[in-house]
């Protein structure tokens, strides 16, 4: 029977984990997952984990600061992670209107984020029978059902029609508890703050620094109506 020393065996395997580690990784996709999109791991103690530290100083926290440079350089990482978060939660979905192009509907970018067309006065919506629960305008951007008649709101930071004088307190707010400003009527369907509440506080100020950046857009958007 041949013997095989402990010792030999475990330099083996070694070497074979050292050259798993150096092999270059499998391509598992062309679209990475967005940074910011999901909340940062928690310690067992429920706290938040700790960034690995960085630079001379070692300063950990400096590494997590929303205000570090990203890896392109761009130094004001809290607007781009925010871009991304409301690119990859679909909110030109319904408060960019749509407009008809080739291909079917497109968001019409050159109206980004602010809401229901201020020009576009709705008529009554059809009486709803059967299945037809809910309408929708072909902008995406008013509905009505049994809650009544909604509109996406402006979301650039126009003072007068937008969110330009809302501070990042009642942004926040708004989300997390579904009322306007945070403490003002609730806020009516389609809008699926319920799953969008679920995103961290710092996650949510980065969607609102992103959307103060935007070039502001004068759009008074109607009012909610409830139903007669």
């Amino acid at each position: 029977m041949v013997r095989i020393s402990p010792i030999l065996v475990a330099v083996a395997f070694a070497a074979g984990t050292a050259s798993a580690a150096d092999a270059p990784s499998p391509n598992i996709g062309t679209q990475p997952v967005p940074p910011g999109v999901f909340a940062p791991p928690k310690s067992s103690r429920g706290a938040t984990a700790a960034a690995p530290a960085t630079g001379k100083s070692g300063n950990a926290a400096a590494a997590a600061s929303p205000s570090a440079p990203d890896k392109s350089g761009n130094a004001d990482n809290l607007v781009v992670r925010g871009k991304r978060l409301v690119d990859s939660h679909d909110c030109h979905a319904c408060h960019t209107p749509m407009k008809m192009g080739a291909g079917g509907p497109e968001p019409d970018m050159s109206l980004a984020l602010s809401g229901h067309p201020q020009k576009l006065v709705m008529p009554p919506p059809p009486k709803l029978e059967g299945p037809w629960g809910w309408v929708g305008s072909s902008t995406n951007t008013a509905f009505a059902g049994p809650w009544g008649i909604s509109y996406a709101v402006n979301l650039t930071p126009d003072p007068d029609t937008g969110i330009g004088k809302w501070q990042e307190g009642e942004f926040v707010q708004a989300i997390k508890t579904g009322k306007h400003l945070g403490v003002g009527r609730p806020i009516m369907p389609p809008m699926p703050w319920t799953a969008y509440r679920n995103l961290n506080d710092q996650q949510l100020r980065a969607i609102f620094a992103y959307l103060k950046s935007l070039p502001p857009i004068k759009n008074k958007v109607p009012d909610y109506a409830p139903p007669k």
